[in-house]
């Protein structure tokens, strides 16, 4: 079989298993967070941090209890990471530095999970455990939470309430992040990653020397790294390394633990507003976009440039031999447009094209399928652009299920796509012109200048991966691109709850001849274009001058 042939089977297999848990899992979701019912270990939790969860939130205080949790979460795993030294289980590993531990502290609470640091030989067992794979819940927890906030918003009329968040929270991790994770870590351990607080051990030989390798709890922090749209990984390796991914099902059930989530979000979204044609018209906005990356990301790393790559059967360079380039290019573009940002392979050694494709997949929002939560209310923002602009065609009130779009619902939404490119282009603008920053690319040129593009639309974006060039563990990047993570992370969560609260405000319009049906393949097509034109307009110049650069000159 042709590794072509075996990389397009692959992706139909992902799509079929997808498809299978596409309606169960979204309906599931959809009771879990409909539900007044509350399970006794999730009242010890309520009665433990004091909280209530029948109480209604309104979106000033659904805001201030996300950016409280979040807040005492960084000031947590940062603290944890300066006393690691007398923890046990930390395997002799000293304190991190105070510049790499806020870095990592808000790289994992933002749901990045950046790693400026080698894993196995900087994080002991209590870090890696209780702080940072404790996040890799949370954090999902919290993204899951604001998306159903913002359907809530669109679902209710006459009311700014928006649910509690402790009680989304919660209910998030507890009934539908932590079952899955079990049931998957035990998959993983079948497969070949290990799980154990095993400490530093010394084998084979190699060169005339011995090399050291640490034990972990590698699969069940595995599991939630990629169903959690996390990404950081036990190793520096990520998911290339075969403790973490041994097999090539561990690394095909690993891409469908990414996917699994935000694209089940659309269902659960059609449920909960009580139109699944609406959460379908999502759904397959969504899988346009990723069928159409993953199949230009094959294209283009299996296009073969001499005798090397025929023989390869691909552009193999950074990639595993046990997964190929079709196993690395759908995993590369399944992280790349969700917020994951794990690694099977190094997208510095992709083709020039093939990095942009990466690169482009995270500059879009990640929003196809995007994030767990993020990529839902992500796409709903670009739902509610792409109506408007149809209003403004035809001449009338733009409206979505029912709410009329008006200046301040188009100024939350504007504001909302605005944060990030400012971010991501005026980080990279700084770094390109001090000296300092410049000095951390290990390539000239169009690629180094890709690396710091990549590392800041990594970073802002929550995506967490990296092109593997950049020597990003420094002051200057380890503060910059942690304060990206931060703001990138929060200040859009600002604008969707505002925006989710002004929706909830509203009474219901009557649909009208005029009124324009955005559960039809024409609105799809609508918003897949507006999604791409608006990030061509943002973005286009810095890629001209990176990826494009590099791939028109090869």
């Amino acid at each position: 079989m042709s590794p072509e042939i075996a990389g397009v089977l692959q992706l139909l297999a992902l799509i079929a298993a997808l498809a299978l848990a596409y309606r169960p899992l979204g309906d599931y979701m959809a009771k879990v967070y409909s539900s007044e019912k509350h399970y006794r270990p999730e009242k010890w939790i309520y009665k433990a941090i004091g909280a209530n969860p029948a109480a209604e939130m309104r979106w000033p205080a659904y805001l201030r209890a996300v950016l409280a949790f979040s807040a005492v979460s960084v000031l947590f795993l940062y603290l944890m990471q300066r006393v690691q030294g007398i923890l046990p289980g930390s395997l002799g590993f000293v304190a991190i530095d105070p510049d790499q531990a806020f870095n990592t502290a808000a790289s994992f609470v933002a749901n990045t999970n950046w790693q400026s640091y080698y894993g196995e030989q900087a994080m002991g067992h209590v870090v890696q455990t209780g702080g940072l794979a404790v996040q890799n819940f949370v954090s999902a927890a919290v993204g899951m939470a604001v998306a159903v906030a913002l359907v809530r918003g669109f679902a209710r009329s006459r009311t700014g309430e928006l649910g509690n968040f402790w009680a989304d929270l919660v209910r998030g991790t507890v009934r539908i992040l932590l079952p899955i994770s079990v049931i998957g870590a035990i998959v993983l351990v079948a497969c070949g990653a290990i799980q154990n607080f095993a400490g530093i051990h010394e084998v084979g030989q190699f060169l005339g020397g011995t090399q050291q390798w640490n034990g972990g709890a590698v699969a069940s922090q595995e599991v939630i790294k990629e169903l959690g749209t996390n990404g950081g990984g036990y190793f520096n390796a990520n998911s290339a390394h075969p403790f973490e991914n041994p097999t090539p099902f561990s690394n095909l059930f690993e891409i469908f633990l990414i996917l699994l989530i935000p694209f089940a979000l659309t269902r659960t979204f059609g449920r909960m507003v009580g139109n699944l044609r609406q959460g379908y018209a999502i759904l397959a906005t969504m899988g346009i976009i990723w069928v159409a990356f993953t199949a230009l990301m094959m294209w283009t790393e299996f296009a073969h440039h001499g005798p090397a790559f025929d023989v390869a059967g691909g552009a193999m360079e950074g990639k595993e031999t046990r997964f190929g380039v079709g196993g690395s290019s759908i995993f590369a573009v399944a992280t790349t447009l969700t917020s994951t940002g794990a690694v099977n392979s190094f997208h510095s050694s992709y083709t020039g094209l093939g990095g942009g494709i990466a690169m482009l997949g995270m500059q879009l929002g990640e929003i196809a399928p995007g994030g767990v939560g993020s990529g839902l209310y992500g796409m709903l923002i670009m739902a509610i652009i792409a109506v408007f602009i149809a209003g403004l065609m035809v001449g009338r009130t733009p409206e979505y299920l029912g709410k009329k779009i008006g200046t301040q619902q188009i100024k939350l939404a504007a504001c909302y796509i605005l944060i990030t490119p400012a971010l991501v282009l005026g980080f990279t603008a700084a770094a390109m012109a001090l000296d300092t920053p410049a000095n951390s690319m290990t390539n000239t040129g169009a690629h180094g200048f890709s690396e710091i593009l990549y590392a800041y639309t990594s970073g802002a974006n929550n995506n967490g991966s990296a092109f593997a060039g950049l020597n990003a563990d420094t002051q200057w990047f380890n503060s910059t691109i942690g304060i990206a993570m931060l703001l990138g992370r929060f200040l859009p969560m600002v604008f969707v709850l505002a925006l989710a609260g002004s929706l909830a405000e509203q009474k219901p319009v009557p649909e009208t001849a005029g009124t324009l049906r955005t559960d039809k393949p024409l609105y799809a097509g609508l918003l897949v274009g507006t999604i791409l034109i608006i990030t061509g307009l943002t973005y286009f110049p810095a890629l001209a001058l990176g990826p494009l650069a590099e791939g028109l000159a090869s």
